[in-house]
């Protein structure tokens, strides 16, 4: 059935020679080609990886450093509203000196004011009463 000739050999010879020229030809081109796409498919997925390990680094280190700047500003804020409730409260403690030493001031202005007009009165009943009773008595017994 099967006829040994040199036609077998020659098909083997034929086949090896094939597989050898398409092992140069194209398998090896292609095997680099693919390696070297290899190679630069994982380059790049490190390099990626590296600047995406950097920016969270990075990230981290700027939200620290907000945090701090938050933190810092809020200090100043309480800072500068205990200041300024300070300077109002003693804003308010020389208005209410000052008030009460103008009310002071007033009410001794009154007093005296009400103590000259009481003299003042005074002087004028003493005159209407010797008024009165040089009228009534007339003007030599009212002395």
């Amino acid at each position: 059935m099967f006829d040994f000739d040199a036609t077998l050999p020659f098909m083997a010879l034929q086949f090896l020679l094939l597989a050898a020229l398409l092992n140069v030809i194209f398998y090896k081109p292609l095997t680099k080609v693919l390696d070297d796409r290899d190679n630069y498919i994982r380059t790049n997925t490190l390099e990626a990886k590296e600047r995406l390990a950097k920016a969270e680094r990075l990230t981290q280190e700027y939200e620290q450093q907000l945090a701090e700047a938050r933190r810092q500003s809020q200090a100043t804020l309480e800072a500068a509203q205990a200041e300024a409730k300070k300077i109002t409260a003693q804003k308010i403690a020389e208005a209410q000196q000052e008030a009460q030493a103008q009310r002071e001031k007033a009410a001794i202005e009154i007093e005296q004011q009400k103590q000259e007009a009481m003299r003042s009165l005074e002087q004028q009943v003493d005159a209407l009463s010797r008024q009165i009773l040089e009228k009534l008595l007339g003007p030599s017994l009212a002395r």
